[in-house]
């Protein structure tokens, strides 16, 4: 229940404006006709005008899309109000549904967001984000949709529906785009019938372009588009009673390097030191431009998906229908990325993710016109899922940032920036050294151990097979009313494995700071005088003394484990310097939904829905504490969300209205959420939270020749309980909208559309923590200061066509953030624990022009 009665009046009064806005529109635009088309969609698995949808779903067909400039799920969420997608990378997306984001990598961790293609889960974000193009709709469901959509739709779906092959005729469409940052673009459309009874469909995206953030070094300029899409389709229709349609989906993005940058230290020549640019994040960067980690990469990344779906449909008699969905799917993906976003090699870092899944459903849908309907049908889904992440480190770079001397301002004799070189130089290291405490006789041979590169590994792999048993049931006591229950049962098998290594012998600088923790309880120890404490104290300082000694022997990286342990820097290997540690882990749950809905009448209606969402148990694993050790399994609770939602629904003036509202408040258990440990990010329960709101989304066609639409989302999204008490959700605004029309103006020979679209929200933190210092204390640097925050910023687009008369071409002039307004996509990431926190910029101004023709 929402705890507050204010906020219930404020939520309850939106709806009852935008219902009394509905009534003014009406009136005053009554007798015209609509020039909006009408949706049919399938979020319930059968086919319904979004009016009969008891819950918030926005609908867009692909035409509609189209006309927007819309390509990719980002550029969708614009339009949809309670989703945001960030796309900091095609490898690493972030989907979000009213303030629950669903982004991570990590092989076992488990999605809250259900991305579907066709009915098929595509989910885990390494593999999510896929170009929109030659699609019939896209469908986003808000609120638990697991009854509907499975065991990830914790709190929404988006289901994007691919034209298929089409039995009826032959069609054929191209477009070919240019534009600003060496922006290219070419579709290609074919769908011919074979028979009268088969068909084939073929389409395909290519698109690239630079790079917006310039690669101070040379090279490829950071931030760019590099896809390849192709869709093969093909279908099957013996009789009106069965179809098949078989689709096979590939995509392929080399993009170069994400700009991963410092706003805090200049970009700079690593040779000399020369300052190179400004540091705003979307000034020019000046990142490391290679790694020796698997051979040597460039920044970049390397992504393959791909997928087949057989989808059947055979109707059993008038009533009952059986549907069967068959899909398998893969993915390898690989990006190389700057964590320290400076020009020095503090760290360089790879993230690779490879998945393969398959799928099969089976439901039986039956309607015979009376007062009951509905279906029911199992499941099964299998994925294997394998995570790591090689990182290599200068200990010489790291020793300095961890001494808080990266630049050498704390120490007289180097007191301005500097070049790579001097960081190996006795003139540096020796004052860096004795600063820990060190004997002075050992400095020498401990500077000449460090390494300018040192490379650790962690790994973590996942397989999990599940199992699922649903069904839903309408009942409907008149014409006007109807209720509906829905439940799914789910049951997971998962084994989790991790391993550690380090892969060019042990780290010296690891080595070190065990030294430095000895010491501190050395002298806990030493100050509580007892005999026991003080026979305790003088062991370890002859340990540290031994270890010393070690490390500044030559040869001390490779000596074996019975003389030095095999320290690692960021985090220490498994037994055996890699062995590989599982766990299992068993997860069942109940799901369910209760809705009702009474119409108004034919083109009005009011619905009311609780639902019980609810993302499954996760192994949360972390490295071992000391080399050699066991990684840490702990298991985070299932999280569950209890979610209440009234909304209206209305279509008027013979559809040339259409208005939706709704108010939501959600009541979270177990939240789980992440935290950075090391270079790792680990789920952990965060406890209560809870999030209320409203949503409205409106089109009109005003007149003949102009059509104006609109989005609205408010979200109140906090954590209730312990350390991020009052804490907003991650990439979750509070306020967010969006605006646009179409104008079609006559001309001689043809028309002119103009169509302007502008979205705004509000301020966004990147991370839980809303970069509280008094929550990043555990890093390696502790953070001191609140910098990863993007204020409200708005976006103004435009997009201008000529369609001739009676012609099958047209040519449209684009641009895309026409203010050039200066924005944050993300900020944090894994640099934060080196007190590094990177940024990357947002897309700035963007134009082009388009040419389509169609057959």
């Amino acid at each position: 229940m929402i705890r507050s009665n204010h906020t219930k009046t404020f939520l309850m009064g939106c709806v009852a404006a935008c219902a009394l806005g509905n009534v003014a529109h009406a009136q005053s635009n009554a007798g015209q006709e609509s020039q909006l088309e009408e949706v049919i969609v399938t979020a319930q698995l059968r086919a319904q005008d979004p009016i009969e949808v008891p819950f918030a779903l926005t609908a867009y067909n692909g035409e509609f899309l189209d006309r927007l400039g819309v390509q990719d799920f980002e550029e969708l969420s614009a339009f949809v109000p309670g989703l945001l997608v960030q796309n900091q990378s095609p490898n690493n997306p972030g989907f979000q549904i009213r303030g629950l984001t669903s982004d991570s990598t990590g092989s076992s961790d488990e999605p809250r967001v259900s991305i579907y293609q066709d009915g098929v889960s595509i989910s885990r974000a390494p593999g999510a984000f896929v170009e929109l193009f030659d699609i019939e709709r896209v469908e986003v469901a808000k609120g638990p949709q697991s009854t509907l959509y499975g065991r990830g739709a914790l709190i929404g779906a988006v289901n994007v529906i691919q034209n298929k092959a089409d039995l009826t005729g032959f069609d054929a469409e191209a477009r070919a785009g240019v534009g600003s940052y060496d922006y290219r673009m070419a579709e290609l459309m074919l769908n011919m019938p074979l028979s009268d009874t088969t068909a084939v469909r073929v389409a395909t995206r290519l698109k690239s372009r630079d790079g917006y953030v310039e690669n101070l070094l040379g090279g490829k300029d950071y931030n760019s588009i590099d896809t390849q899409a192709f869709r093969g389709l093909f279908a099957w229709a013996p009789s009106d009673a069965f179809r098949f349609d078989l689709i096979a989906n590939y995509q392929q993005d080399n993009p170069s390097g994400v700009s991963f940058r410092s706003i805090y230290y200049n970009p700079q020549n690593p040779t000399t030191g020369a300052v190179l640019g400004g540091r705003n994040p979307e000034d020019g960067a000046a990142l490391t431009p290679g790694t020796n980690i698997d051979g040597g990469r460039t920044l970049g990344i390397d992504r393959e998906v791909w997928g087949v779906t057989g989808i059947a449909r055979y109707d059993l008699s008038d009533s009952l229908t059986l549907n069967s969905t068959t899909a398998y799917r893969t993915f390898e993906t690989s990006e190389t990325f700057d964590p320290d976003g400076i020009s020095l090699p503090i760290l360089n870092g790879v993230g690779n993710s490879d998945g393969e899944q398959f799928s099969q459903e089976l439901r039986l849908n039956w309607d015979n016109g009376g007062q009951w309907s509905g279906f029911a049908g199992v499941g099964y889904f299998s994925e294997d899922n394998q995570s790591d992440s090689p990182i290599e480190i200068d200990e010489r770079l790291a020793l300095a940032q961890l001494g808080r001397v990266l630049d050498g301002t704390n120490l007289a004799v180097l007191p301005t920036a500097l070049p790579l070189a001097a960081y190996g130089s006795s003139a540096f290291l020796t004052p860096l050294l004795t600063g820990l405490g060190l004997p002075s006789a050992a400095i020498p041979g401990i500077s000449r151990n460090l390494k300018a590169s040192h490379i650790e590994t962690a790994g973590t792999e996942s397989e999990l097979e599940s199992y699922d048993v649903f069904g839903d049931l309408t009942w409907k006591p008149t014409d006007r009313l109807e209720f509906a229950a829905g439940v799914r049962y789910t049951s997971d098998q998962k084994t989790t494995g991790f391993s550690s290594s380090v892969l060019n012998g042990r780290s010296i600088a690891g080595g070190l700071l065990a030294v430095v923790q000895l010491g501190t309880q050395a002298r806990a120890l030493a100050a509580q005088g007892t005999p026991a404490a003080l026979a305790q104290a003088q062991a370890l300082n002859a340990t540290i003394n031994g270890l010393v000694t070690a490390l500044a022997t030559p040869g001390a990286v490779n000596f074996p484990a019975s003389v030095i342990p095999v320290f690692g820097l960021t985090f220490q290997p498994t037994a055996n310097n890699g062995d590989v540690t599982t766990r299992d882990l068993d997860d069942d749950g109940l799901t369910y939904r209760l809705t009702g809905r009474y119409a108004l009448s034919d083109d009005a209606s009011l619905y009311a829905t609780y639902a019980r969402g609810r993302r499954p148990a996760v192994l949360a694993v972390t490295v071992p504490t000391i080399p050699y050790g066991a990684p840490v399994f702990t298991e985070v609770p299932a999280e569950t969300v209890d979610s209440y939602e009234t909304g209206f629904k209305t279509v008027l003036n013979d559809g040339r209205i259409r208005l939706d509202g709704a108010v939501y408040f959600y009541s979270y258990e177990n939240f789980q959420t992440t935290e950075q440990v090391g270079t790792q990010f680990i789920t952990t329960n965060a406890g209560e939270a809870e999030a209320y709101g409203f949503e409205s989304q409106a089109s009109w066609a005003a007149t003949d020749w102009l059509d104006l639409f609109s989005t609205y989302a408010y979200n109140h999204a906090r954590f209730k309980t312990g350390a991020r008490d009052g804490n907003s959700f991650r990439l979750a605004p509070d306020h967010r909208y969006s605006i646009g029309a179409l104008a079609t103006l006559a001309v001689s020979g043809g028309a002119i559309e103009v169509q302007p679209t502008y979205s705004w929200q509000s301020r966004v933190f990147f991370d839980d923590n809303n970069d509280r210092t008094s929550l990043q204390t555990t890093g390696f640097v502790p953070d001191v200061l609140v910098d990863e925050v993007q204020d409200g910023y708005g976006l103004l687009n435009l997009r201008v066509r000529y369609v001739p008369t009676g012609a099958n071409w047209e040519v449209e002039a684009f641009g895309d953030n026409l203010t050039d307004e200066a924005f944050l996509k993300d900020a944090g990431n894994t640099g934060d624990s080196l007190g590094l926190p990177t940024f990357i910029a947002g897309e700035p101004l963007t134009y082009g022009v388009n040419l389509t023709i169609r057959y």
